[in-house]
């Protein structure tokens, strides 16, 4: 199968793909793509990257980065890349969980709180019951020792997980990925609050909320006082700096 092409937003390559498409290439190739790891960006994300050097080498050392925000397909679109398309984690996540058996594999889930992970081993149980849990773990709430993370990795690769998926927020997530990318048997998918959002523990964006592109206004609503300023500074940097990158789109097509 072909892989998956990306084009650069802010110096940052964002994977042209459906959400069909990801899954296809991830299914056909995990055999090869064990060590591997892939992010899930949006603008708050991505801007990040932009302003930290460390944060966005550890996004750019992924094999993939699909733009898990709306406005970050739409850019690509907007380029002329008509087949980018919006590949959020959450929805990634439960496509991947609800595949036929003869496609399925062993998942392993690392993160957020216990009451959280036995919430969703309930739903995983009752509505995906072709996907295989090869274990579950919530982290201590703090930075973990050199050992203690190399004790996690263990468990992950002695479970015989396909996927892994950490759900610890960016960009604690992106950090773990790219400290063990060579080491973790299976291909690890940093997908932040998707494991609250299939719990059922945390409301999830109206799907007309998601097709504007104003989930984050929904999750801002939700919990302001702690999300206000991460999207008042990153939303607004991307706003002020989108005029620019498609004065310079405009000037490559311009030139050939």
């Amino acid at each position: 199968m072909k892989g998956i092409k990306s084009r650069k937003i802010f110096g940052l390559p964002l994977a042209l793909s459906t959400p069909e498409k990801a899954v296809d290439h991830i299914t056909e190739e995990h055999e090869k793509l064990g060590g591997k790891y892939v992010t899930f960006c949006n603008v708050h994300t991505l801007m990040t990257a932009r302003n930290d050097a460390a944060y966005a080498q550890a996004q750019k050392d992924a094999y993939l980065r699909m733009p898990d925000g709306k406005p970050l397909a739409w850019c690509l679109k907007g380029r002329g890349y008509r087949e980018a398309s919006q590949v959020a984690g959450p929805d990634f996540m439960q496509r991947m969980l609800r595949l036929p058996a003869e496609r399925n594999g062993k998942h392993y889930f690392y993160g957020a709180s216990e009451t959280t992970l036995r919430k969703l081993e309930e739903v995983i149980r009752s509505n995906y019951p072709d996907a295989q849990i090869a274990g579950m773990e919530s982290p201590p709430f703090r930075e973990l020792t050199e050992e203690e993370e190399k004790e996690a990795l263990q468990r992950m690769n002695d479970s015989g997980a396909d996927y892994i998926w950490i759900g610890l927020g960016a960009p604690k997530q992106e950090y773990f990925m790219q400290r063990n990318a060579g080491r973790a048997r299976g291909i690890m998918f940093g997908v932040g609050a998707a494991f609250d959002f299939h719990a059922g523990r945390v409301d999830r964006a109206p799907k007309w909320l998601r097709r504007i592109g104003l989930e984050w206004l929904f999750r801002l609503l939700q919990d302001p006082q702690r999300l206000w300023k991460r999207y008042l500074m990153t939303n607004t940097q991307f706003l002020l700096l989108l005029p620019g990158y498609f004065f310079h789109a405009w000037q490559h097509r311009k030139n050939g």
